[in-house]
């Protein structure tokens, strides 16, 4: 197992190499640069760009030099640790990640964690009672929250609030604590608001995941070696729990690689909907804006979480399916 896992930390570095390239590439694919893009903006709002400070600003970025000095002049940086200046926003990169980053974890972690806390109990329960008449209100909840987007769900939501209680359900905080400094009551009040966020972000997850751990769960229930441990005496509960709920929750286990990246990213829509100070409308801003080590920076951590979250999936379904830890070896 040891040897497995240095193998796969080995295979990173080549891996996240061609992805910083890659991502390099295709963020400087569209025509111009950052300062094409400020030249325009100005030219929009009826201002004159000075030419001197363009000069300035495209030597101090380096966006007179060729394309693999100023990849290399970020990957080197990034590899120490420092991710370079934000075009837009002017100020370290790290800095600006870090600022939206504990909201963001913070909003899809009780997400996921409140999806996996709903969803497996009732999609176990709607197995082991299918066409029951919960089975039936369970199915009914699960089409019409996958087929319900939740930036739709957002955007009723705050209409319905105005519309009935004129109260706003955006925002993380109230007025009065958005630019306070963080105390017992700014948390309180953190509380206070995060529920809607969790509810809209997890309805889909939870609806989906219902059904995946139904199906899953119901293929298990008729396999013979079920039939066996129930002809055996084994309780149904403990049946349950240590045979076929392992094997039925393996497809959910695999998608732990998606979950990192999107703490960080959180849901980029809904965030921007109901005016979350999240990282996903910056990362959307930072793309449009070509701010390259922004935008760079925020791919680069996503694509390393999801292949960390990868191995960490790899390693859990090892533990949990047998099948999977012994596959590989010869009698």
């Amino acid at each position: 197992m040891i040897k497995y896992i240095v193998r796969r930390l080995l295979a990173m570095i080549p891996t996240l190499f061609l992805i910083s390239v890659i991502t390099f590439v295709i963020i400087q694919l569209p025509p111009g640069d950052y300062l094409t893009t400020l030249t325009a903006n100005l030219a929009q709002s009826g201002e004159a760009a000075d030419e001197a400070v363009l000069a300035s600003l495209r030597a101090q970025y380096g966006l007179d030099k060729p394309l693999y000095v100023q990849y290399w002049k970020w990957i080197s940086g990034v590899v120490v640790g420092d991710f370079g200046q934000s075009f837009t926003l002017n100020k370290p990169v790290g800095e600006l990640i870090w600022e939206k980053l504990g909201l963001t974890v913070a909003v899809t972690f009780v997400a996921i964690v409140f999806t996996w806390m709903v969803a497996l109990p009732i999609g176990i329960y709607s197995a082991t009672h299918q066409y029951k008449f919960f089975d039936h209100v369970f199915t009914l909840f699960g089409f019409i929250g996958v087929s319900t987007p939740p930036f739709s769900l957002a955007l009723l939501l705050m209409w319905a609030s105005f519309t009935y209680f004129h109260t706003n359900v955006g925002g993380l905080f109230s007025e009065a604590y958005i630019e306070a400094p963080w105390s017992w009551a700014k948390v309180l009040d953190l509380m206070q608001h995060i529920w809607i966020p969790v509810f809209i972000l997890s309805i889909e997850g939870t609806a989906g995941l219902i059904r995946q751990v139904r199906a899953n769960l119901l293929d298990q229930l008729e396999m013979p070696y079920v039939i066996t441990a129930r002809a055996k005496g084994l309780s149904e509960w403990r049946l349950l729990l240590k045979y076929p709920v392992r094997i039925a929750i393996n497809p959910l286990v695999s998608t732990i690689g998606w979950m990192l990246p999107q703490l960080v990213s959180g849901s980029v829509i809904v965030a921007m909907v109901l005016g979350l100070p999240m990282t996903g409308p910056m990362f959307v801003r930072a793309l449009m804006e070509q701010d390259m080590y922004l935008a760079g920076s925020f791919v680069m951590l996503l694509s390393a979480l999801t292949v960390v979250g990868t191995l960490i999936s790899d390693l859990l379904l090892a533990w949990i399916d047998p099948r999977i830890r012994f596959g590989g070896r010869t009698s």
